[in-house]
């Protein structure tokens, strides 16, 4: 007669492994302080996932041209593709930007008034995936994102200087 094991008593699962996309995100905006060019880029890779994207924020001279505000969109812009793609598993989203991860994880809270847009949409995002979990990097290992946002700005600006050429 062979004893049950110990554990017997336990009781038993299968281990499911939950699709995972990490996000790294950037934004880029000249001049920094806003008002003129901001601009996107991210990066999605994890589970059968491999994507990346850059752009516009918002239109060019705009006053929520902010290098904040298009920290958000890359985030937005990001979150919005994996929906687009019916992805609801685990999220990891990256990036430098130390408001909008410290915001996105209730540590800050969002006081700008041309933000409270922004982070109520990305709110929103959140809530169609299983997990969200939002972490800060140092810019060192944002590379690629921040390589696509500025690559967006150099792509963006020449057409933008077309709508006011004065600025430079």
């Amino acid at each position: 007669m062979t004893e049950a094991p110990l554990d017997s008593h336990l009781p038993r699962g299968t281990i499911v492994n939950e699709p995972v996309a990490r996000v790294h995100f950037d934004g880029a905006c000249q001049p920094p302080r806003g008002g003129g060019v901001a601009t996107f880029g991210f990066v999605v890779d994890g589970t059968n996932l491999s994507h990346t994207d850059k752009g516009l924020a918002v239109p060019p001279w705009s006053p929520n041209a902010t290098n904040n505000v298009a920290e958000y969109v890359a985030a937005i812009r990001a979150l919005e593709w994996l929906r687009g793609r019916s992805f609801s598993g685990i999220v990891v989203v990256i990036g430098d930007s130390q408001l909008v991860i410290r915001q996105m994880n209730g540590e800050y809270d969002v006081k700008a008034e041309h933000l409270k847009a922004y982070h109520a949409h990305l709110q929103r995002l959140v809530q169609e995936f299983k997990e969200v979990r939002f972490e800060w990097v140092p810019r060192e290992e944002n590379t690629e994102a921040d390589r696509l946002s500025k690559e967006a700005l150099i792509d963006a600006l020449p057409a933008a200087r077309k709508l006011r050429p004065n600025l430079d």
